[in-house]
């Protein structure tokens, strides 16, 4: 079987995934196809340039765009063995200042 990760984005990164404009969006969803494959693949494409978020012990981020990036984390597995991604921000460099 697939390693099929689970994902789970917080209120906030929702929040602010809706304030995105439809580009973004979808650049975004086009992003995270990539992130699914390196999850499953255990690397990630380096376009997305994924690295430990240095403020935040146990949080990532990830470009999706020029000036697009998002924090995540690693959530226990819904399923064993699967990985569980935890989505906590998106949007501009901003993120970081907030």
């Amino acid at each position: 079987m697939l390693n099929m990760p689970t994902f789970q984005p917080e209120s906030r990164f929702l929040a602010e995934f809706h304030r995105l404009s439809a580009a973004d969006q979808a650049a975004f969803r086009r992003a995270v196809v990539l992130f699914h494959e390196g999850l499953v693949a255990g690397r990630f494409h380096p376009s997305l340039r994924v690295k430990s978020y240095q403020s935040l012990p146990g949080v990532n981020e990830m470009t999706w765009a020029r000036n697009g990036r998002a924090l995540w984390r690693y959530g226990l597995p819904v399923r064993p063995g699967h990985a569980h991604v935890i989505w906590l921000r998106i949007g501009t460099h901003d993120i970081y200042k907030r």
